[in-house]
């Protein structure tokens, strides 16, 4: 037609999808690859924060690895992920649940639920702190002797007070997440299983928690990856104690950093966050698998 008409045929348009990732490339690049390449250069040296960085090799990887507070560190900061997210996908599934019904009045209860998330770590920390007080906090105001006991002096109740203020914060976002993945389960699952005779429990069972699965393991992967950088709720809430109790690695790492002033170590712990926090990923990521027919039923 080109050579009917006189005209050359027509350049395709070049796309334009790469040049519009590109400035999220520069920032990721910016703000995390360039900081964790300094991280782990910083993980070979002996600083203090203030003088001049000196290369020291292995030295403190070894002062890290050898150290007994590294395990019990590690376990701490593994158990709270683990009972956190015993306590919090239930109950996010629930609300997510319950919240994805079509009722006016659940609208308003989803905002309500949300408030929590938009608070910080450190003022809700605080709040929690004075109302746990045994002499002057909501049990020694109203008279409550089970709620005047020394929450934050006993290492069990500490602990406990620990994950139940970070559910308290984190169980609103999750349930959102959850109200999505099942406003887009086809409703003509539900249908069909009415027909079958089979009630609301049956329903959620059969239908919505296998509907749910990728939503799942996206929800765990944000709450795994997350309870590993838990630091300012535990520091201004317990200070990792009583004892160690609740000091996880996040929080080992300020101390050696900021109040050691061994910033080499400090170092060393976060590119092992780093490195724990992408195996869990990817293991959930492989254990969640990828099927190409659940994936568009499913609104992960």
């Amino acid at each position: 037609m080109s050579s009917l008409t006189g005209h050359p045929p027509r350049r395709q348009p070049r796309s334009i999808l790469p040049w519009l990732a590109t400035p999220a490339l520069v920032i990721f690049v910016g703000f995390a690859v360039i900081p964790l390449v300094g991280v782990l250069a910083l993980s070979f040296t002996t600083w203090d924060g203030i003088g001049a960085i000196h290369p020291s090799g292995l030295t403190s990887w070894r002062a890290v690895l050898t150290n007994p507070g590294l395990p019990h560190a590690l376990w701490v900061t593994f158990l709270v992920m683990a009972v956190s997210w015993a306590v919090q996908t239930p109950l996010s599934i629930l609300l997510g649940t319950f919240l994805a019904g079509r009722q006016r009045y659940r609208a308003v209860l989803g905002v309500v639920y949300f408030i929590p998330t938009m608070l910080s770590s450190a003022a809700i920390a605080i709040a929690y702190k004075a109302l746990l007080d045994p002499n002057f906090g909501l049990g020694a105001g109203l008279k409550i002797q089970v709620l005047s006991q020394d929450w934050l002096g006993r290492p069990g109740l500490a602990f406990g007070v620990v994950i139940f203020v970070v559910s308290w914060q984190f169980i609103p976002f999750h349930s959102l997440i959850y109200q999505g993945g099942v406003q887009q389960i086809p409703n003509s699952l539900y249908e069909a299983a009415q027909l079958d005779g089979a009630g609301r429990i049956r329903q959620f069972f059969s239908i919505t928690l296998p509907q749910l699965k990728y939503t799942i393991i996206t929800s765990s992967t944000l709450m795994v990856v997350g309870s590993l950088t838990f630091f300012d709720l535990i520091f201004v809430l317990t200070e990792g104690g009583p004892g160690d109790a609740t000091r996880v690695l996040a929080l080992d790492m300020y101390k050696r950093g900021f109040q050691a002033s061994l910033m080499g170590p400090a170092s060393a712990i976060a590119v092992i966050l780093v490195l724990v926090g992408l195996a869990l990923a990817l293991l959930l990521r492989r254990l969640g698998g990828r099927d190409a027919g659940a994936s568009q039923l499913e609104g992960a």
